[in-house]
């Protein structure tokens, strides 16, 4: 269950959300844009078949090791994070090649174990420089040429189809599972690029799809006004009010907000059609923690910022705060007997009225408790709330030549 609330004025009219529909079926219906088809794809079906063929549990694999930055790590790590206290997660440890922080190299290769790990190189466009450069790290460290089948059994990669890691997978017969052309690599987690890694962490990924399917299912049907009022409220304020930040009051969100910030900043930070710049600024924040950092800032500092509150109903941990009375802190006392959900949620709906009283744009979403389908839910809100942004700012969503025209620079650096 996830209820969801905006707690400003709703500006778009029946026209205007008629529109945004139709622009963004437009999209589905025109093949351009494919993170839309992900929930009926039949990529888990190949995935499963792949991880009953190969027999995990048999060969004895404790690390998967996913190889890959950006919207090829992301969404991985921000549904990981969201699920690690669940049932479903198994014993074997996750771990990000992403940076090329040396010290981060080392410290994660430190006691790995090459012969008890899968390695996932995942690259959409197949050179990625940073992914490209610690899997020639792995094959000369490990003694693991490409070619061997030493390499072969212990790799998959995910790209796109014809990528030049398409072509080394098929040279070197690695398993190749295929990111759809038009799917970005942002909006990939719905694709092999998250379903690989999180169904053999033991996730039930046909619920994650499930969820993903039912929200877009209802935004398709035309019942997702609320969605739309909340991405029109964004796009025309975004002038004197540029700064979206998400108040997560959960620990596990910390790679979800990184995600979100992914999305959002290389969806909607564009040129539009008229020349001029435009975009919105992401911020993630966790709550109760930044209560004592960035609240001050919304509280008091420029009215240039709207508010999503993220609250988890059950936590499904009933921890209890002992009616322990400490001396010269009985003013605390006040919170004894209670759980620490209640606690952080009550923290919750405290922080929010008190950013609303400010006159602060806020909306709600409300989760009653973390697993699959409402992880898989929440990913396509945040996609479809982002391509309904960059509609009503008049940007491609989808593309990001400012990220490209970095590429060509640091490849200048090292070829001159």
């Amino acid at each position: 269950m996830i209820k969801r609330e905006l707690f400003f004025e709703k500006e778009a009219t029946d026209e205007v959300i008629a529109e945004a529909y139709d622009a963004l079926r437009a999209e589905r219906d025109s093949g351009k844009v494919g993170y839309y088809l992900l929930p009926e794809s039949d990529m888990l079906a190949k995935i499963e078949a792949f991880i009953d063929d190969y027999d995990f549990e048999a060969k004895g694999i404790q690390n998967i090791v996913v190889i890959g930055i950006g919207g090829s790590s992301l969404g991985t790590k921000a549904v990981d994070s969201l699920l690690a206290h669940t049932p479903s997660r198994n014993g074997r440890k996750l771990i990000f090649m992403e940076n090329v922080d040396p010290v981060e190299i080392e410290s994660n290769l430190k006691d790995l174990v090459y012969e008890e790990s899968f390695f996932i190189m995942i690259s959409k466009s197949g050179s990625t420089i940073e992914t490209t450069s610690h899997v020639k790290d792995l094959i000369h460290r490990f003694d693991a040429p490409v070619e061997s089948e030493k390499f072969r059994s212990h790799f998959a990669f995910i790209t796109d189809a014809g990528s030049p890691l398409d072509e080394l997978g098929k040279t070197v017969k690695v398993p190749t599972f295929h990111i759809p052309h038009n799917v970005g690599g942002r909006f990939s987690v719905l694709s092999a690029v998250g379903l690989l890694p999180l169904t053999l962490l033991g996730y039930d990924t046909r619920a994650l799809l499930a969820g993903a399917g039912a929200l877009q299912n209802g935004f398709f049907d035309k019942s997702e006004d609320l969605l739309v009022q909340k991405a029109y409220h964004y796009a025309t304020h975004s002038k004197d009010v540029p700064i979206n930040v998400l108040f997560s009051y959960s620990s596990a969100f910390k790679e979800f907000n990184a995600w979100y910030v992914q999305l959002w900043g290389e969806s909607l930070g564009k040129i539009d059609k008229a020349g001029n710049h435009v975009g919105m600024t992401p911020v993630g924040i966790i709550g109760s923690v930044d209560q004592h950092s960035f609240l001050q800032l919304l509280i008091e500092g420029p009215r240039d910022k709207t508010v999503t509150m993220i609250k988890v109903i059950d936590f499904q941990t009933p921890t209890v705060i002992p009616n322990v009375s400490l001396p010269h802190l009985e003013k605390t006392d006040y919170i004894n007997g209670h759980t620490f959900n209640e606690l952080i949620n009550a923290q919750c709906d405290a922080t929010m009225e008190s950013i609303m009283q400010q006159g602060i744009s806020v909306d709600k979403i409300e989760i009653g408790k973390l697993d699959e389908y409402n992880t898989g839910y929440m990913i396509m809100y945040y996609e479809l709330l982002t391509s309904l942004c960059g509609h009503f700012l008049g940007v491609d969503t989808y593309d990001q030549p400012g990220v490209e025209l970095g590429k060509q620079i640091l490849k200048g650096k090292f070829a001159g």
